[in-house]
């Protein structure tokens, strides 16, 4: 899960802040410094599922400012995906609409 909560990340960030005559966003940059792997790793084992959808929010917000908001159709069903990631209240709960976010995330990138 991990993993994955660190490419939904990396993606939406890439999506913010990557430019086409930037270099691009890695996991390693330091933008990614509070929401690399072994920061969710220690959230996920915590079984912390608030602090983990915070994380994933402050970084899907940052993509949906990025695509225009929630007015074009690409921030309408981010958005959507967000509130479905949002509505877990479990960590089993949490790994399909992650999988879906993630999915959809690389796709839009």
């Amino acid at each position: 899960m991990e993993l994955q909560l660190e490419s939904v990340a990396l993606f939406s960030l890439k999506l913010a802040y990557e430019t086409e005559d930037s270099s691009p966003i890695l996991r390693d940059d330091l933008v990614m410094g509070d929401y690399q792997r072994d920061v969710f790793e220690l959230l996920v084992r915590r079984g912390d599922v608030g602090a983990i959808q915070l994380k994933v929010d402050e970084c899907v917000g940052l993509a949906l400012e990025a695509i225009g908001g929630v007015d074009k159709p690409l921030g309408r069903e981010l958005q959507r995906l967000s509130v479905d990631f949002s509505k877990a209240q479990t960590m089993t709960q949490l790994s399909a609409p992650l999988v879906v976010l993630k999915n959809y995330l690389k796709d839009i990138h």
